[in-house]
């Protein structure tokens, strides 16, 4: 790739992780970040390393500018150019409407939509004064689309990010830069104990179309893909990609 750099936020593990690796295996330089997983983005690093990749972690809060700020200070200190810039970064917390308090929509906020987009803007400054037509990558959910209880702060922010990253690509466009977004479903993430949550898995893959949760390098690869000359003409939308979690609910209200 040409020594091309791919930053991905919260890098550590989940799907931030298989984007990291799927970049990596592309043959990407890779600034892994994290916020509080310190030890787990060292273990995204070693694996990118062991596999012969090349990679770093850089930690920082991106819930507040000064972080976000400290993110691309440091990222510019050790990598030399920016070709890709994935927003994975976020924050899912669950509660009924009439029980959220401006604490838990701030910090849902925060990461999910503000953090993004500045961290989305200083990504595009580099890119812009590089001279870089660059690709931006926004992970978002198909809660952006779906309905589901106790969802309306994290479901909202993701619905901005849709058209967040609509609006992105027209003014970034004429840069050369591409925003496009991917809106993953349910994830099989380490973080799970498979076998305690078996029973659960099973009654939601019943649900789901492809009958399974996606893995992270899945939606690792379509990154890959969205940021590839192979989808050169494409920017300004979001791939569904949920294995058609969502199809049943339309359908239920067709």
């Amino acid at each position: 790739m040409d020594n091309k750099v791919a930053l991905v936020t919260g890098a550590g593990r989940g799907i931030g992780r298989g984007i990291a690796l799927a970049f990596a295996r592309a043959g990407y330089e890779v600034c892994v970040h994290y916020n509080q997983s310190a030890d787990m983005a060292e273990e995204t690093v070693r694996l990118i390393r062991d596999s012969g990749g090349s990679a770093e972690a850089v930690q920082a809060d991106i819930s507040g500018m000064a972080g976000i700020e400290s993110l691309f200070r440091q990222f510019s200190a050790r990598f030399k150019r920016l070709d890709v810039h994935v927003n994975n970064s976020g924050i899912t917390r669950m509660k009924p409407f009439l029980e959220t308090t401006p604490e838990l929509y701030d910090e849902v906020m925060n990461t999910d939509l503000k953090g993004l987009y500045f961290c989305s803007q200083h990504a595009a400054r580099l890119m812009v004064g590089q001279g870089t037509k660059g690709a931006i990558i926004n992970i978002s959910s198909n809660h952006a689309s779906g309905t589901w209880s106790n969802s309306t702060v994290y479901a909202a922010a993701k619905a901005a990010v849709n058209k967040l990253t609509m609006n992105m690509a027209l003014d970034l466009a004429a840069h050369g830069i591409r925003v496009t977004g991917i809106a993953p479903g349910y994830t099989m993430i380490e973080k799970v104990d498979q076998v305690k949550a078996k029973p659960y898995i099973d009654s939601v893959s019943s649900r789901i179309p492809l009958g399974r949760f996606a893995t992270p390098m899945e939606v690792g690869e379509a990154a890959v893909y969205l940021a590839s000359d192979s989808a050169g003409y494409i920017t300004g939308t979001t791939l569904y990609m949920d294995g058609g979690a969502l199809l049943p609910v339309w359908a239920e209200r067709s």
